[in-house]
C-alpha cells in the first residue's frame, strides 16, 4: 500500500513554522485529511460523494493556507481535535485570490477571496463539522470584534462552485478580511503571487515598511513573528499608505454566529 502520510506526499511542513512557504502546499487532488494522512476519497464512510452534501458539515472555501494540509492538521491539534476534513477540489468562478491588508502574527501576510466577475481558479473546498469550524473560525480571529476576518456565506450564481465530481454546489462559507485587501496601484485588488514575491515588492514599495520589518522576507518574517504591536503597526501602514482597497465581497457579511449552527459560541483564537 502506498505511504499516504502527509511526509511522504510532501504536505507535512506548515506556514505557521514556516511563513515563506504560505501558502504552503496543497494536494494535487481530492482527499481525506486524516491525522497526518491523506487519503483518497473513494471510501465514503466518512464523506457521502454521491451528494457531496452533509447537513453536519459545512463547505469552506480555502483560499490560502487552509488548503495546506500541514496547517490545517497543527490548527486542529491545536485543540485535540482528530476527526478527519475532507478536502475537494474545485473549479470556482467569479473569485480570485488577493492580499489580506494585515501582518499575520504568524510571519506571513495571508490571502483573502477578491470578487473577480470571469475569473477561473482551481480551489479546495474543506467540509467542516462544528468543533472543526469552530477552531477555523478561532484562527481566522472571527470571534474577536476586531478580528481580522469575518465568515460570509458566497452564493451562486454571484460566485459558482463545481466540484471535480462534477457537483456544483449552492454556495460556499468564505473567510473575508475585515480590513480590505492590498491594491496593485491602480486601486484593482493584487493577486498573491506567493509569500517570498510579496514580501520582496512590498518591501521594494515602501521604505517605511522596510524601517519595521527589515530589508529582505526573512526578516520580514522573523520580525513579524508573535509580535502584536509591530503586526498590527505594519498594518495600520498599509492603510496609511493607500494600499487598500475593498475585496468586493463585503455585501456577503452579515452578523453571524462563529462556529456552526446550533454549537454556540466558538473557541478562543490562537495567534492566527
Amino acid at each position: 500500500m502506498a505511504d499516504r502520510t502527509l511526509e511522504a506526499l510532501g504536505l507535512a511542513e506548515a506556514p505557521r513554522d514556516h511563513p515563506l512557504l504560505y501558502p504552503g502546499a496543497w494536494p494535487a487532488g481530492s482527499g481525506l485529511l486524516d491525522g497526518d494522512r491523506y487519503l483518497p476519497l473513494e471510501d465514503d464512510r466518512f464523506f457521502p460523494l454521491d451528494r457531496l452534501v452533509d447537513e453536519n458539515r459545512a463547505p469552506v472555501l480555502a483560499v490560502g493556507s487552509n488548503a495546506c494540509p500541514g496547517q490545517l492538521r497543527h490548527k486542529m491539534a491545536e485543540y485535540g481535535i482528530t476527526s478527519p476534513i475532507p478536502m475537494v477540489k474545485t473549479r470556482v468562478t467569479g473569485l480570485d485570490v488577493g492580499v489580506s491588508a494585515h501582518v499575520s502574527r504568524m510571519g506571513y501576510v495571508s490571502a483573502s477571496p477578491v470578487e473577480a466577475p470571469g475569473a477561473v481558479r482551481e480551489l479546495f473546498v474543506i467540509w467542516l463539522d462544528g468543533e472543526q469550524l469552530a477552531v477555523v473560525d478561532a484562527s481566522e480571529g472571527v470571534p474577536l470584534p476586531y478580528g481580522n476576518y469575518r465568515r460570509a456565506w458566497l452564493s451562486s450564481p454571484a460566485v459558482r462552485i463545481e466540484t471535480e465530481y462534477g457537483t456544483a454546489l449552492a454556495g460556499v462559507y468564505a473567510y473575508v478580511n475585515r480590513r480590505g485587501v492590498l491594491h496593485d496601484g491602480t486601486g484593482a485588488p493584487r493577486p498573491h503571487p506567493g509569500q517570498r514575491e510579496l514580501l520582496t515588492e512590498l518591501l521594494v514599495g515602501s521604505a517605511r515598511l522596510r524601517e519595521l520589518f527589515g530589508v529582505t522576507p526573512e526578516e520580514f518574517c522573523a520580525r513579524a513573528r508573535a509580535d502584536r504591536r509591530l503586526c498590527e503597526r505594519g498594518t495600520r501602514l498599509f492603510a496609511r499608505e493607500k494600499r487598500v482597497t475593498a475585496s468586493g465581497l463585503e455585501r456577503f457579511v452579515r452578523d453571524q454566529q462563529t462556529g456552526s449552527p446550533g454549537t454556540g459560541a466558538s473557541l478562543s483564537p490562537p495567534l492566527m
